[in-house]
């Protein structure tokens, strides 16, 4: 388009405007609104043409009284820019009011796109904002942690000589810090190594252990009785097995006395820094080797002098399901066919094949189905341990019966105490109202104990003494709450309960025992228990034959059934069990477990006495027994309320506490 073309269009664009009252700033669709103003086009021949606006007579610039203001949009710089309706290549624009204000430009401009933008181009915009925003908020907090030096608002809890908490009070945000202790730090930058050796059950043991353990400092504890061959090295280090014995590296400290006296003369820091910065010499006490098994004699372990023959017997017999009487008795044999095999496998006489199947019958390698004897020539039926119908239940059978020699019952008596009083003394709180069982559970002392609990199979409970059998069944009991709570928790409700005191099974002395059958069968010779009418063993049951001869009333403090009512969780010696037990009830009636209301004359009591009160009398009478192992406080208090219901016509009344289910964790 020439020149004179140009101005012909604008001409008549002039005249379109006056006719159609342009003057009013109106226009319709097909018409621009306002003026034009200069605006480079950019030809398809990549020359610009420079647009005039349309001027008036008098040489000014023509300016409507009002104009209509369309969107603008903008683009990228690559593709062209637009404002307002493009129309005949034209490009109007809105020309600024000289007599308004011109605004200042944003320092960001706002970028609005017509189209939506790919993952690929928004992730910078969004990484960018995310990053101003981060910015933006870990500034506000460095100036708001910079004010608070200025407003005092600081809490400042610990100076150069306490090393205690730091506390920064924030609105809305609170900062704590915990700054380690002089001794944390020691421990460590330790490179040495603290270690003793420990006994289970020893006074001393248990002060060495809780100094270390007030003090922040890592030890190793070489527990001779969990350990049982580290008793040679401690005698051939120290020339004696008295313990504690403490080493730092491998230089001997010396026993309880000797960390007296470094404590008193302040110098046992000095001498724990002394071999803080040094490596631990191979010659030192070596941490113990945890998932071995060391027991002090390698022949224990040897196989029954009469295996082999039971391995034929149960090859060869004839085992299967019989009517015996009125009743079918599963997985039997007779009497008869035993005999017969055995002479045929021994090439002996009849006589000796009775006596080695007695011997059979007495370690429990099988039993009479209905417990009548251990072994008789005639027409009875027997039946192999592992066949028995309780033994799956059993939780301490392993797939097979044991078949090894069968340990002294002593032995195992006293290896099982000691093994529950290293659980104790490393798992337990202070006062053993609460027991760690996930520790427990991945312990080298649960996981021997269960080795001992092995054993137990078949040993000859008989052998022990009566103080033995007492100390053994009551650390039994305990024993085994410990380890229902592993293998099937702690009961919830009534279902729960049936299944953790009488369906949780250990086989013992060739039968089975729960903590019911325990408690009710064994240590209360055979009486029901408060929630059964029947009596755990019935006649002739040979169980029947290892319970006391007088029930003892003590024993109720010292089971503990793995709940918060019950006592503190506790194991026994058979020397010193019935002193034992007593302190056991002290301790119980000094934990609230009595109370008394003397303005209504009312006892608040354990709800134990009312539970076993076959064990401890008539209600008067179990009152009188409890007296004697209250304080001189509580004593006088019961005494003077016993005295004077006596006296009076009224009553004293006996309130029983409510007993806490709630599991011992």
């Amino acid at each position: 388009m020439d020149s004179s073309e140009q101005d012909k269009s604008d001409e008549d664009i002039d005249d379109k405007s006056a006719n159609d009252g342009g003057g009013d700033g109106c226009v319709t669709d097909d018409n621009d609104a306002g003026d034009f103003v200069d605006v480079d086009i950019e030809k398809s021949n990549g020359k610009k043409e420079m647009i005039k606006p349309p001027v008036e007579e008098n040489g000014e610039e023509s300016t409507p009284d009002s104009i209509k203001i369309k969107e603008i949009q903008e683009y990228s710089d690559s593709s062209p820019k637009i404002y307002g309706n493009a129309r005949n290549h034209y490009l109007p624009t809105i020309k600024s009011q000289a007599h308004l204000p011109k605004p200042d430009l944003p320092t960001t401009p706002r970028l609005e796109r017509s189209g939506s933008l790919s993952i690929a181009e928004t992730m910078p915009s969004i990484g960018k904002y995310i990053s101003e925003r981060s910015n933006s908020f870990s500034a506000a907090i460095v100036k708001r942690l910079s004010s608070l030096k200025e407003d005092n608002d600081v809490v400042v809890e610990d100076d150069s000589l306490n090393f205690e908490v730091k506390e920064f009070r924030i609105p809305g945000v609170k900062v704590i810090v915990k700054l380690k202790t002089e001794a944390e730090r020691l421990s460590h930058e330790l490179r040495g190594r603290i270690s003793f050796f420990t006994r289970s059950n020893c006074g001393d043991c248990t002060a060495v252990r809780r100094f270390f353990r007030e003090k922040k400092l890592v030890y190793v504890e070489i527990n001779i009785d969990v350990f049982p061959k580290r008793k040679k090295e401690l005698v051939e280090r120290t020339g004696s097995s008295e313990t504690p014995q403490i080493f730092f590296n491998d230089t001997w400290l010396g026993g309880m006395a000797a960390l007296n006296e470094l404590k008193k003369s302040g110098v046992l820091e000095a001498k724990v820094k002394e071999f803080a910065g040094e490596r631990c010499p191979e010659g030192a006490p070596a941490i113990p080797v945890y998932g071995e098994n060391e027991e002090e004699d390698e022949d224990e372990d040897e196989d029954d002098d009469l295996v082999e023959t039971v391995r034929y017997l149960r090859r060869s017999l004839p085992i299967q399901d019989r009517w015996v009487g009125l009743r079918i008795v599963k997985n039997c044999f007779s009497g008869v066919d035993l005999l017969e095999s055995m002479i045929d496998h021994l090439d002996c006489s009849r006589k000796k094949g009775i006596i080695i199947a007695k011997r059979m019958g007495h370690k429990h390698f099988f039993h009479h189905v209905f417990g009548e004897n251990e072994f008789e020539e005639g027409n009875h039926f027997y039946r192999f341990l592992e066949h028995e119908p309780f033994i799956l239940g059993c939780f301490n059978f392993r797939i097979s019966t044991n078949d090894c020699e069968p340990k002294c019952a002593s032995f195992l008596a006293d290896r099982l105490s000691k093994l529950m009083f290293a659980i104790l003394e490393a798992y337990a709180s202070d006062d053993r109202l609460h027991l760690n069982y996930h520790a427990i559970n991945k312990s080298e002392e649960f996981r021997r104990y269960l080795n001992v609990a092995r054993d137990l199979q078949r040993v000859n409970m008989k052998l022990l003494t009566p103080n033995e059998r007492l100390a053994f069944f009551l650390n039994l009991h305990n024993a085994m709450a410990i380890h229902a709570v592993i293998s099937i928790g702690h009961p919830e409700g009534i279902l729960d309960k049936r299944a953790f005191y009488n369906e949780f099974l250990y086989v013992v002395g060739g039968y089975p025992y729960s903590l019911s059958i325990i408690v009710n069968g064994t240590l209360r010779r055979n009486r029901t228990s408060p929630s059964s009418f029947i009596r755990p063993y019935s006649k002739g049951d040979r169980r029947l034959e290892l319970a006391p001869q007088q029930v003892n009333p003590l024993i109720h403090f010292g089971l503990c059934n793995a709940t918060r009512s019950s006592p503190v969780v506790r194991f026994f010696t058979a020397d010193g069990v019935e002193d034992e037990l007593k302190c056991a009830a002290k301790e119980y009636f000094q934990r609230g477990t009595i109370g008394f209301d003397m303005d209504t004359r009312t006892v608040y009591l354990t709800r134990i006495i009312k539970w076993y009160s076959e064990d401890f009398g008539e209600e008067k009478e179990a009152l009188k027994w409890v007296m004697n192992y209250l304080d001189s406080t509580q004593s006088g208090l019961l005494a003077h309320l016993l005295t004077d219901d006596d006296e009076d016509d009224s009553q004293m009344n006996v309130v029983y506490q409510d007993y806490d289910w709630s599991g011992n964790l």
